[in-house]
């Protein structure tokens, strides 16, 4: 089979198809949006934008459903752009080349945005089906949901009529997910001053590469290494031990919500002292990978490379290394209720240097979860004070709220019994380290009762993300029993 579009079931597949050739990642939606109007058009579906711009669609019920409560389901159109460092793809304007690979669909260097593309593809596939019975139909396409959450943020009462959402974007078949953590991103800027480049140095980059990454809410608990902690170790080892070492550039992660897999630094050194950093960087590759057993891909070099006309002066130097150093990454508590769950994390997400109309800063990136908000918002304290006492500048922006489980839901337990009886066997209901958002939804509609699912997907934020093919079809058929065993108004 050489097309996704061909595998089962066709009506999603062949949507999440024609979805991976629309350039989509986050804050750049505006043609997946564009074909989605035109879809609901062509079909004579009632379709809309709200005034941040999600797409809101309603359809009326198949005869003999008019008298069934109203449905509303949801996913976003947006996805994460996440490429291998020799992958040539531009997010703004290559389409996404999906591959089958035995049991799993997974893309070509690149992420593939099964999170959330098959939930679209799924709310599509039955608004545009003629022959599945259903009750009245709502449907919320969020924007910028992996960047900041913007359009479930932005959310306005009043667009909708239902009671009830099915939320199609969590990661794993047979679990309910009735809950998720609530987060905050922590961006920081510290100034440094260059000064050109000593006399006698020569120029070497530094890479650690072939890290698992992952998710950073989902993955966080399981122990992978962080680029940016990597880099910033073998560093501040080399600093201590070489005589005048300098740092000319960083560049590690790339998304605040992706464990990052790689980085890379441009560092300076005396040409006597160039085989000592050799040494150093060449034991410290070996701890390293002592150290993150699971992480077998891991790769760390260095090589000389063209001199760079400044290097960072030694006071910003020495602030940059202590601050890295000092910030907390990883799960800082575990669930002492939910068993086997993260309560409150950090992701040191992203760290660059940058220069600006000839202004040089250090900018670092971090994303804060926890299914409490106030223990977010402490921990989101912690890891900014790492980098205030640098005397660096840090805000704590874009604050959203978790999803307080509710184990008392009517949709739950219509779910539970649907599932069982399709099955034979129990789902699980879970509460996840991630941001969904139900919580955000809940604002607006509080009324809502809510439930999220989805199909097996691994690796999502990575370039090694794929779903899971036989999933995909149990997804979609309990997918369609739920939504035809919707109660009627008065039930």
């Amino acid at each position: 089979m050489s097309s996704i579009a061909e595998l089962n079931p066709t009506p999603l597949w062949k949507h999440f198809s024609r979805l991976c050739e629309i350039p989509r990642p986050s804050k750049h939606e505006e043609k997946v949006v564009a074909y989605i109007l035109d879809f609901c058009k062509e079909r004579g579906l009632e379709a809309r934008l709200d005034q941040i711009g999600n797409i809101i669609i309603k359809k009326p019920a198949t005869p003999g459903m008019e008298d069934r409560k109203i449905l509303a389901m949801q996913s976003h159109v947006d996805m994460v752009p996440q490429k291998n460092a020799d992958t040539d793809h531009d997010f703004l304007r290559d389409p996404i080349r999906p591959q089958i690979d035995g049991d799993w669909v997974t893309a070509t260097g690149t992420t593939l945005g099964a999170d959330n593309g098959i939930g679209v593809a799924a709310i599509l596939a039955l608004l545009e089906s003629t022959d599945i019975p259903h009750p009245p139909l709502e449907a919320l396409l969020t924007i910028d949901e992996e960047a900041g959450m913007t359009g479930a943020k932005h959310l306005q009462p009043g667009h909708f009529e239902a009671e009830l959402l099915l939320n199609l974007d969590t990661e794993d078949e047979g679990e309910l997910y009735v809950g998720c953590a609530g987060g905050v991103d922590i961006n920081v800027a510290l100034p440094y001053s260059a000064e050109p480049l000593p006399a006698g140095h020569k120029a070497f980059r530094l890479s650690v590469r072939g890290l698992r990454g992952g998710h950073s809410g989902l993955d966080i608990d399981k122990g992978r290494g962080n680029a940016n902690k990597i880099a910033n170790r073998i560093i501040d080892t080399a600093i201590r031990e070489i005589e005048g070492l300098r740092i000319a550039a960083l560049d590690g992660g790339t998304l605040r919500n992706a464990i990052p897999r790689e980085s890379f630094s441009t560092l300076t050194v005396p040409a006597d002292n160039a085989a000592r950093l050799m040494e150093i960087v060449l034991q410290e590759r070996a701890v390293s990978k002592a150290e993150l057993d699971n992480e077998p891909k891991l790769d760390i070099a260095v090589e000389e490379t063209e001199a760079p006309a400044s290097v960072m002066d030694r006071e910003s130097e020495r602030r940059v290394i202590r601050m890295l150093r000092a910030c907390p990454s990883g799960v800082e508590r575990m669930s002492t209720t939910l068993e086997g769950i993260a309560e409150t994390s950090n992701n040191l997400a992203r760290v660059v240097t940058e220069e600006n109309d000839g202004e040089y800063r250090v900018r670092v990136q971090c994303l804060v979860r926890s299914l409490s908000d106030s223990a977010r918002d402490q921990h989101g304290l912690n890891v900014a004070a790492a980098f205030e006492l640098a005397g660096a500048t840090v805000s704590l922006d874009n604050a959203y709220p978790g999803w307080t489980p509710n184990v008392k839901s009517p949709l739950l337990a219509l779910m539970k019994d649907v599932y069982k009886d399709m099955t034979g066997a129990e789902p699980e209901v879970k509460v996840i380290h991630a941001g969904l958002e139900c919580g955000l939804l809940a604002k607006p509609y509080p009324h809502w009762d809510m439930v999220s699912f989805g199909p097996t997907i691994r690796r999502a934020h990575s370039p090694e993300e794929r779903v899971h093919i036989e999933s995909v079809a149990n997804f979609w058929e309990y997918f369609l029993k739920v939504v035809q065993a919707i109660p009627a108004k008065h039930h």
